[in-house]
């Protein structure tokens, strides 16, 4: 892999740098509640209006990416961001927070899809390939390693010190992006509707965002019913908080471990594998979600294979979308991170919806989830998809 440490280290802050961005302030929570003299609802509000802003964002910097450049862009989105978080550190008003959150959110989309279009364009499909395998674990990590700076942040300097500490990593992502060398202006020979229309039209690309999106929703209702599951299961906060350490270990496992199969094997039968992998784990998760369990292990033990299974399988789909897209890749990114929010939040509806019977319906979110995840795989193969055609219709005129 041609690629230096550098700017794989650049590459990597840019991929969790929305992340760290929505997880850093959730130990602040009862402390920003006092300081802004409201109540729970107010403060949580804050994270639900940046996950909006998120999926507003991503379609939109893609599009102006593709049409204006990489570079340009970029800055532009991580300088928004940078004067969000430099505001949000010093406001003392509700409305303040959650106008400040959205344009935070906003700016930071500018990264989340074009670090992705930058692998595409600057390097061939299997060097590309190789970056997500290596990129995309950390990005799994850095929710579990954001809230633990924001502890000690919070406790040693305050709430206020989060935002600065976010302030800090945009200015130098913009430094750091204005100082990549300038690209040549390409002229499109398309327009932003006919690219959008023929990422649609890609098999190739719309059957692996599919897989992509429904294999990330599996684990959205994962995460919005296990907490409730084991409240009701009798566990402490603690344990609970404990619960996720397991499968964030098995998904950055699974994408190193995918790396390296996909480097020995081809993704192709890699891919096939881990779909198996990932269809027996679930028929586990359901068995056991709909059984009067005593402990959480007979659902976190099959889960983690699921995450084993997404960490390698999300470096192949993503890079298989993207690399069928060469020609608007910040569109593609763009658009794909869109679909995977939409449907994620979907599944989390849909178990949150059902909270009072959480075992049960995340069970059946993630088996939903899976049928997904096989229409997106039949979508994307075609020596699979051409059995599930339309019937022609002269042709069967012909016939009788």
């Amino acid at each position: 892999m041609n690629v230096s440490k550098f700017q794989l280290i650049y590459l990597a802050a840019l991929s969790t740098l929305g992340f760290i961005a929505t997880d850093m302030y959730l130990p602040a929570f009862k402390i920003m509640e006092s300081d802004f003299a409201t109540g729970p609802e107010q403060i949580a509000l804050s994270l639900t209006i940046f996950l909006v802003g998120m999926a507003v964002g991503q379609l939109l910097w893609g599009l102006a990416s593709d049409k204006f450049g990489h570079r340009t862009t970029l800055a532009a989105g991580l300088a928004l961001f940078t004067m969000a978080s430099f505001g949000l550190a010093f406001s003392d008003q509700v409305w303040q927070l959650l106008t400040l959150r959205f344009v935070q959110a906003f700016g930071v989309c500018a990264p989340a899809v074009i670090w992705q279009a930058m692998v595409i364009k600057q390097y061939p499909s299997k060097t590309s390939q190789q970056i997500f395998a290596t990129i995309m674990p950390l990005v799994a990590l850095s929710p579990a390693l954001a809230p633990q700076l924001g502890v000690v942040l919070a406790n040693h300097f305050g709430w206020h010190s989060i935002f600065i500490a976010l302030t800090l990593m945009g200015a130098m992502l913009v430094a750091v992006t204005l100082g990549q060398p300038k690209q040549e202006k390409e002229m499109k020979p398309s327009s932003m509707g006919s690219d959008i229309k023929a990422l649609f039209s890609s098999k190739t690309y719309l059957g692996n965002v599919i897989m992509f999106a429904t294999a990330s929703a599996a684990f959205f209702a994962y995460l919005t019913g296990m907490p409730e599951i084991m409240s009701q299961l009798g566990y402490s906060a603690k344990d609970i908080g404990l619960s996720f350490v397991p499968q964030t270990l098995a998904f950055m496992i699974g994408g190193y471990l995918g790396k390296a199969l996909v480097k020995k094997h081809g993704d192709e039968r890699v891919l096939k594998q881990l779909i198996g992998l990932f269809s027996i784990a679930t028929l586990l998760v359901f068995i056991a979600s709909q059984w009067q369990l005593s402990s959480i292990w007979p659902i976190l033990t099959p889960f983690c294979l699921i995450a084993v299974a997404n960490g390698a399988l999300y470096p192949i789909v993503v890079n298989r979308a993207l690399s069928s897209a060469k020609k608007s890749p910040a569109t593609a990114a763009g658009l794909q991170n869109s679909i995977q929010i939409s449907v994620s939040s979907a599944a989390s509806a849909l178990v949150a919806a059902m909270a009072s019977q959480a075992q049960s319906a995340t069970g059946i979110a993630i088996i939903i989830c899976t049928l997904g995840l096989w229409v997106g795989y039949i979508i994307s193969n075609k020596q699979l998809s051409k059995h599930f055609r339309a019937p022609d219709n002269a042709r069967v005129v012909r016939d009788k």
